[in-house]
């Protein structure tokens, strides 16, 4: 790699530098989910003595599996399964194509070709607001039982002045020795209870 002191160019000259190692990135992560796919699916990992891909790429090569998941998955989707062809995923890039995934997964491929270009031609400004909006117009209102467990735990934070964390670990410290078939009769009566007025188990 070409040696580049940042201390003595131009903004400007930083700012072409920044272009450049993007069109990096996208030339090389359509190939590199490819590789990665082939080697998790033909279990090549097992020629370094590895039982699975996770281990493999953590230790391997000191990447998190994560991220890996993530390239394979963005080649197998939109190569694979979609069709789509090199130029265009280069074009739309990694983090745009995993913005828009959760509404080309599992979809009508009308749906699926639309948020494609849509990603295509949005700025990334605009396409993550569209992408916010569909999200919190599809998103589901909280079901009543939602509610309560969220007013359930707002209250007893409140009581133990501790956070849901450490209060989950209240809860364990106080079932641990408890007669939990005792209790168990207990919660179906009071669950049976709350779900006959559910109309009243938000008020009260």
């Amino acid at each position: 790699m070409e040696e580049f002191d940042f201390n003595k160019v131009s903004p400007e000259e930083k700012f072409t530098e920044i272009g450049k190692f993007i069109n990096k990135m996208q030339e090389n992560f359509v190939a590199f989910g490819e590789l990665l796919s082939h080697i998790k699916r033909t279990n090549l990992f097992k020629v370094r003595g590895y039982k699975n891909f996770k281990e493999f790429i953590e230790k391997e090569y000191n990447m998190a599996s994560s991220f890996a998941s993530k390239l394979i998955d963005t080649y197998e989707l939109y190569m694979e399964e979609l069709d789509v062809d090199e130029e265009s995923m280069k074009e739309i890039g990694f983090d745009r194509l995993n913005m828009i995934k959760p509404f080309v997964k599992d979809t009508d491929l009308g749906v699926a070709e639309f948020w494609i270009e849509e990603a295509k031609l949005l700025a990334t400004p605009e396409l993550r607001e569209k992408v916010k909006d569909e999200k919190e117009k599809n998103k589901k209102p909280d079901s009543i039982k939602d509610i309560f467990v969220k007013q359930h735990f707002e209250k007893m934070c409140v009581f133990f002045n501790c956070s849901v964390k450490e209060l989950n670990y209240k809860m364990a410290v106080y079932f641990q020795d408890a007669d939990l078939e005792s209790i168990k009769v207990q919660i179906k009566e009071k669950q049976k209870k709350l779900e006959e007025n559910e109309g009243l188990l938000v008020k009260n």
